[in-house]
């Protein structure tokens, strides 16, 4: 199955989810990625608002020992802002929730982990994201591209191979409900 049909696939499958089973399989990422030393030991974390069904991290967002940053899509390139859960945010690019323009910037040096979201990855840790190529572009580039990496996704995307391309970085660790 090509990458095209696979999105299609696990997108449709995702918005199969009940409200309740979506909140419970989330709520039991969240606790699996405070179980990893790669996340209790980031200061500065890169996250996402959940989109589409995408496993909801947000309870974690209240935990006031991580700085944490959001990004928000301008032209092809995403741009990563501090956020607090008191700050403003705004429907930006393609309907995902993004800060407000105006929220301080983050820059790479201070960044010590990145949650990924994902459509699907691969045991091997490589991701099918929604085909924009944002987070590609992110994690290629110098100043990204030896931050820490965690891809987020339910148990049924976790999958033994996705197809690939010349410009697939894999991530450092996949985390799920199971895993």
């Amino acid at each position: 199955m090509g990458k095209v049909d696979l999105r299609r696939t696990l997108l449709h499958k995702r918005q199969l989810m009940s409200g309740g089973e979506w909140r419970e399989r989330s709520d039991r990422i969240c606790e699996q990625l405070q179980g990893y030393t790669l996340f209790t030991q980031a200061k500065t974390i890169l996250a996402y608002f959940s989109f589409r069904q995408e496993p909801d991290l947000s309870p974690l967002f209240t935990n006031t020992k991580y700085n944490w940053g959001f990004p928000r899509c301008v032209g092809q390139s995403l741009h990563w802002h501090f956020w607090k859960p008191e700050d403003s945010v705004q429907v930006g690019a393609y309907g995902i929730t993004e800060p407000v323009p105006d929220t301080p910037s983050i820059e790479p040096a201070d960044v010590d982990l990145i949650l990924v979201p994902c459509v699907a990855c691969d045991y091997q840790g490589y991701r099918l994201g929604y085909g924009g190529g944002y987070y590609d572009r992110l994690l290629s580039s110098p100043n990204w591209a030896n931050k820490p990496t965690i891809g987020i996704v339910f148990d049924f995307a976790y999958l033994p191979q996705i197809p690939l391309e010349s410009w697939d970085k894999p991530l450092q660790m996949v985390v799920t409900e199971n895993s």
